[in-house]
Order: C-alpha cells, then sequence, then structure tokens
C-alpha cells in the first residue's frame, strides 16, 4: 500500500521455472511434482483451467487449500486432519520454508512443490500457465489446444498485460484502496478496461483469434468472481457483470465450457473474500447471494465465428476427488472454514 492509499501488488515471485530440458535444476517428470491450488484465488484458478485443458491431472497432481487463510499462510483445512496427504504439512508456508527458511514473502497460491524435497519451486502465476502449456507437452493429453499460438502471441501477450494491470488487479486496487481518491482512479481504471473488453467481444467470441487462448484464460477468473464478490465487496459496482452483454455471453460461454465452469466453486470463493478481508468486512457475514444458476442459461455466442478448441478436442471430466458444486446447488453454512489458529 502506497503512502496516498493505493494498492500495489508484491510480484516477488519464486521464478524458478520447471521445464521440459531442466535448465533451472527442474526437469519436467510426471508425478514428480504438486500443484498447490484454492479454489477460491483467481489466480489459483488460471493454473487449475490450464491444468484441465491439456489433460495433466495424472502428470501434475494437486494439492487444494481451504478457502480462507490467516496472516501465516494458506491451510489443508479440506484434508482429514488438516494435513495435505502427499506432503504432510498444515500450512504450505511450511514448503516456502523448506526452499528459504528466510523467505519473508507472500505465500502465495498457484505454487508448485517438488515432493521429494517439500520445497516449493515455483509460485509465478504467470509462468506457470504458460509452462503447462508448452514445457509439459510430451504429457499432454490428445487434442490439448495451443492456448498461445506463434501467429498471435503478440497479441495475446498485449493483451494479456492490459487484463492483468486493468482488470485482474485493477479490482483489488478498488476493493483495497485506502483514500477517496485512489479508490476513484481505480474504479475509472477498471470500468475503462471492462468497457473496452465489452466492446471488443461484441462481435467475437474469443478475445484472439477463434480459439481460447491465454487471453480467455487470464479474464475468466475475474469475470466468474464479479457479481459474487468484486460487485460488492470491492465497491466495483458500476454495474454488474450480467448488465453487460456481451462480456456476460461471453462468461457464461467459457464457464460451459469443459475446463472452466468447472473450476468454479462460488461457496468457496465467497467464504474466502467475505471472511478473509475484515478491514473490508468486519462481521466475516457472508452474502447468500447471487443467484448462480444463471451461469448455465443460454448465452447464444455459438452464432459467432469460432471453435474453442481449434482443431482440439474437449477435455473430459474432472477426477471424481476434484468435482466441484453446481453452480446455485451447494451453499455451506457462513463461518464452516474460519481460519485456523492452530
Amino acid at each position: 500500500m502506497t503512502s496516498e492509499g493505493t494498492y500495489e501488488r508484491d510480484r516477488h515471485y519464486l521464478t524458478t521455472r520447471i521445464t521440459a530440458d531442466g535448465r533451472d535444476g527442474y526437469p519436467v517428470e510426471p508425478g514428480r511434482y504438486r500443484l498447490i491450488v484454492a479454489r477460491a484465488c483467481p489466480w489459483a484458478n488460471r493454473a487449475v483451467i490450464v491444468r484441465r485443458l491439456m489433460g495433466l491431472e495424472e502428470a501434475l497432481p494437486m494439492g487444494i487449500a481451504g478457502p480462507v487463510h490467516d496472516e501465516r499462510s494458506w491451510s489443508f483445512d479440506l484434508d482429514p486432519g488438516g494435513r495435505d496427504p502427499v506432503l504432510g504439512v498444515r500450512r504450505l508456508r511450511e514448503a516456502f520454508l523448506k526452499r528459504d527458511p528466510g523467505y519473508d514473502r507472500g505465500i502465495t497460491v498457484p505454487a508448485i512443490v517438488d515432493v521429494p524435497t517439500g520445497e516449493v519451486v515455483t509460485n509465478d502465476f504467470a509462468a506457470i500457465t504458460l509452462d503447462l502449456g508448452s514445457q509439459w507437452k510430451a504429457h499432454q493429453r490428445d487434442g490439448a489446444p495451443d492456448l498461445f499460438p506463434e501467429r498471435h502471441r503478440e497479441e495475446i501477450e498485449s493483451l494479456c498485460e492490459e487484463i492483468y494491470h486493468e482488470v485482474n488487479n485493477g479490482v483489488y486496487r478498488c476493493g483495497f484502496a485506502t483514500t477517496q481518491e485512489a479508490y476513484d482512479s481505480a474504479y475509472r481504471r477498471l470500468w475503462d478496461a471492462l468497457d473496452r473488453l465489452e466492446e471488443r467481444l461484441s462481435g467475437r467470441r474469443y478475445l484472439v483469434g477463434d480459439t481460447l487462448t491465454e487471453a480467455d484464460v487470464r479474464l475468466f477468473p475475474t469475470l466468474a468472481r464479479f457479481d459474487a464478490v468484486y460487485h460488492g465487496h470491492f465497491k466495483c459496482n458500476r454495474r454488474k457483470l450480467s448488465e453487460m452483454p456481451a462480456l456476460w455471453a461471453y462468461a457464461r460461454d467459457l464457464f460451459q465450457t469443459p475446463g472452466f465452469g468447472d473450476t468454479i466453486d462460488f461457496p468457496q470463493i465467497k467464504e474466502h473474500y467475505y471472511v478473509v478481508h475484515r478491514d473490508i468486512n468486519p462481521t466475516g457475514i457472508v452474502p447468500r447471494g447471487p443467484d448462480t444458476s444463471d451461469w448455465l442459461t443460454p448465452h447464444g455466442r455459438e452464432v459467432l465465428p469460432g471453435r474453442p478448441f481449434g482443431d482440439g478436442t474437449p477435455p473430459g471430466p474432472p477426477p471424481p476427488a476434484e468435482r466441484v458444486p453446481p453452480p446455485g446447488v451447494h451453499v455451506p453454512p457462513p463461518g464452516a472454514h474460519a481460519p485456523s489458529s492452530g
């Protein structure tokens, strides 16, 4: 947070990469690593989507932290005994400290852990999705899409940068602003960007080209959380996503595409934001709404040119242990995953 009340995200991540040639000391090896995520986190959601689209569920097993955390770390509240069943740790922080006993930066998801050593390899969310699409090719499913095609790479990179600064992080700048001036500036930047995206998507099915790309993966997790969290909790309330015709139809189109909506757990998303951010929501009350069943209503985008997977195919259903509740069906009682003090 700056002296002007503007929120600035710490992007000092562990940038070690897991690559096909192992040039950073961590070669791609199926079963060696564990992807740690939280269903609530939009940055982790990207990695879950790409892992699904690439069919890497067996090659890169996944551990899921609970929806809330305290100042120390994400914790494994959903697992028996409160420990990740493979790593044996209660808190993700333990894996960061194994990598660096003096680690004093953010304990963030997604993170990929080297199982033999128990050390975090990387928590660089932007590089993780790109590497799952490029460095893990030998272990991808038949029909996996190319999310970063060479012919569109420059346009995708430019758009991803704008989406990150103005939308993905823009909602946080609104929510965490501590002065009116900082909030007003963040609000204007966010809505200027959303207006541009609304116009861009009014006549095209996907953000770049005629297939799904990394740009769509970057935008979708923010849109999925917009009405449930960002509109009210983060004061991004000029209008709801459901009041923006092109963006709302686009978001539903993606939600109903295998690999996207089947990664979204609305109850955990709401519980995380409304319980953890006590400086914004001191009571910790989790709202019952909005009705999320409308994510399954017809979107009409199939009339636009484009095929989601290009010459590829959709992924199969998620493994049973990774399935999420359908929209509008499962709402746990508020406080079911209160922050751990243990």
